[in-house]
This record gives structure tokens, C-alpha cells and sequence, in this order.
């Protein structure tokens, strides 16, 4: 069994993961249901080898001493891949991620128009957020390739590993990887704002360090991307202040509330028709209200204005997003109570009488699997 025949199956069956686990055939995960192949079960021999003929030998020898890798693969001609490899119970598994080639466009994921708006600022911080596997990479990446395609400007990407493989269009786009072209984001992240970018992607914002240069460099002239493992906006604003010492949160409250530009807050769903996934996203954008409870500390009143104030503002709660979805029966009924963190709140959405999602974002039957 070679690595190359399962990564051609990953795509040829649009599946987003393949799972190499021993005592298992491979498994793919196919519109976000865990599938398995018709083929005999991975010994511990075989997955040793499947990951490693995906590694160099520098990433071997780091592999054996750590037990942990994240690292790209490119099958020519085909896709990239994220790799996550691993032991446990005393021995190697892995999770293979497909990264399209294509750099996807904003609108053709089904995304609010609203985020071109965002990526056309000439400062500030944009975030994008959700659980693992929600998307946020790709979203990223469809902002970037936008602002490519737009703007002539200075782009400087941070991350771990590098998944999307950016080609200069209007803009110059470095891109770094961590430990292949810099050792960490805090590092990457200074030595950045020593190289003159107009616009800054940091794949994630892990420590204090890392978050207090994203929002000083937003400060100071910069457009900022990046992620966090957080569900809304609300969740979101908290753990960045929070990761700050109590005596410095009131100050950060008030830079935060001067630089952030928006949340971008994302769920895949399974689709009703079984094709694959829709993109629920709740969308904060930072108007003088939300300025206010930022800085006065008051958070639990975000969601209140996302409901409120949407239609102008152009944002949508993840309630209003997936009631959209529901109406125009891209995904069942189910799926979307499953995704929401009040059912009540959902019905009174499809009744009408909670917001009017369609009136912010229209059409959203055109999303695509991530």
C-alpha cells in the first residue's frame, strides 16, 4: 500500500481527512461522516511507513524524538496535505488534511460579502474563529488570496505548517513556516514588523506575547489575520483579554476595542443532501456599541447588538445563519439544533421573529465543501 494511492482516493472521493490508525484500514472522513476503506488493516509496520514516506530525514529524526509532527505534503500534480503524526499506545498514527491547490475566492465558499469589506481595510485586526476543523484555514486563505488579487501591498504569512501555497498577483506575499523558516510566532511576528508589510496572517495566536504584538502591529498601521479555538465573538473578546495579567486588561480592553475590525465565527454542517458541508458563520463587525462594551468590559451585551443592529451593520448571529441555511434546505432541521447553543432562539429565528438573516446576507445556497 502506498501513501500516494490513499491521498488519490482522499481526493477522488472529495473527503477533507484520512486517518491512518494501526489495527484499522485507512479511514477517510467523507461530508463529515468517518468512512472506511475496503482494504486490509494498517499493521504498526505500515503506518510507520505511510508517514514516513511522507517525511524528509530532518523530520524524521525530529519525529522520534518529540512523538509529535505537523508538516506539509505536496502529491504533484494533485493536492497538498496537512499532516498531523503522533503515537499512541506506543505506536505512530496520523491525520492527513487535503489543501486544495486552488486558492479559494470568498464568494465561491459561500461567505458573507461583508469579509471583502473587512480585507479591503488598510488597518486593524480581523479574526477567525471556530473548533478545529471548521474551516478557518481556508477562510484565511480565501481573505489573502483577496486582498492579492486587489491590493498592491506587502503580505507576510506566519504559520505552522504553511497549507495554501500563495503566488504573488498584485501584491508580495512572504510566506514562513515555524521551525522550517522561523523557529516560533513570537519570533516570526517580530522580526515581521521589521520587514515592512502592509498586511500580517499569523496561523494562530497561542501566547500573551504573540497576541500583544497582533494587536500593537494593528495599532501601528498594520492589517492583521488570524485564528483562535474560540465558538462567537463573545467567547472570542474574552480570551484575548483574559490571557493578560489583570492589571494590564483594562488597558488591553481599550486597544482592543480601537483596533478590532471584526469576528468571523464559523461551523461546517453536513448538508441535507449528503454532498458535503455548508459554512454556518457569525459575523461581528466592531461598530460604536461594540466599541463600548469592549472597552467597558460589559461582553455579554455582543450578542445582543449582532441581533439588533445586524441588518445595518452587516453582521448575523450563528442562530440567524443557520436558520438561513434551514430555509433554504441546505441542511435538515437536526443538524441545525445540533449546531446552535439556544434551540428556543432557532425556532423563533425560522418563525421570523428573531432578526432577518436573509435580509443580511441573501443567497447562501452556494457554498461549498470546505
Amino acid at each position: 500500500m502506498e501513501i500516494s494511492e490513499l491521498l488519490n482516493l482522499l481526493v477522488d472521493k472529495r473527503a477533507s481527512d484520512l486517518y491512518l490508525k494501526v489495527a484499522r484500514p485507512p479511514i477517510l472522513r467523507i461530508a463529515g461522516t468517518l468512512t472506511q476503506l475496503d482494504m486490509p488493516r494498517l499493521s504498526p509496520e505500515d503506518v510507520k511507513n505511510l508517514i514516513y514516506s511522507m517525511m524528509n530525514d530532518d523530520q524524521i529524526k525530529k519525529f522520534e524524538e518529540s512523538y509529535d509532527a505537523d508538516f506539509s505534503y505536496s502529491l504533484r500534480g494533485v493536492a497538498r496535505f496537512r499532516v498531523n503524526a503522533f503515537k499512541q499506545r506506543g505506536v505512530q498514527g496520523a491525520v492527513v488534511r487535503m489543501v486544495p491547490y486552488e486558492i479559494p475566492a470568498i464568494n465561491s465558499l459561500g461567505l458573507p460579502p461583508v469579509i471583502e469589506e473587512l480585507a479591503t481595510r488598510p488597518q486593524g485586526l480581523v479574526l477567525v474563529t471556530g473548533p478545529t476543523g471548521s474551516g478557518k484555514s481556508t477562510t484565511l486563505a480565501a481573505i489573502v488570496g483577496y486582498i492579492n488579487s486587489t491590493r498592491n501591498c506587502h503580505i507576510i504569512t506566519v504559520e505552522d505548517p504553511i497549507e495554501f501555497l500563495h503566488r504573488d498577483n498584485m501584491a508580495a506575499i512572504e510566506q514562513r513556516e515555524i521551525e522550517v523558516d522561523t523557529k516560533s510566532f513570537r519570533e516570526a511576528l517580530r522580526r515581521a514588523l521589521r520587514q515592512d508589510p502592509d498586511v500580517i496572517l499569523i496561523g494562530e495566536m497561542r501566547d500573551l506575547e504573540t497576541v500583544a504584538t497582533a494587536i500593537s502591529a494593528a495599532e501601528t498601521g498594520h492589517l492583521v489575520l488570524s485564528t483562535l479555538h474560540t465558538n462567537d465573538a463573545t467567547q472570542t473578546v474574552d480570551r484575548i483579554i483574559d490571557i493578560f495579567p489583570a492589571s494590564q486588561q483594562q488597558q488591553v480592553r481599550i486597544q482592543l476595542s480601537m483596533t478590532l475590525l471584526g469576528v468571523v465565527s464559523q461551523r461546517l454542517l453536513k448538508r441535507a443532501n449528503g454532498t458535503g458541508r455548508a459554512a454556518a458563520v457569525e459575523i461581528m463587525i466592531n461598530n460604536p456599541l461594540i466599541k463600548d462594551i469592549i472597552e467597558k468590559g460589559n461582553t455579554s451585551g455582543i450578542r445582543k447588538v449582532i441581533e439588533t443592529s445586524g441588518t445595518y451593520w452587516k453582521m448575523q448571529t450563528l442562530t440567524q445563519a443557520v436558520a438561513q441555511l434551514i430555509n433554504s434546505g441546505d441542511i435538515t432541521m437536526e443538524e441545525g439544533l445540533s449546531a446552535v447553543p439556544n434551540a428556543d432562539e432557532l425556532r423563533l429565528a425560522l418563525k421570523g421573529t428573531y432578526g432577518q438573516a436573509s435580509l443580511v446576507f441573501g443567497d447562501m445556497t452556494s457554498m461549498m465543501d470546505y
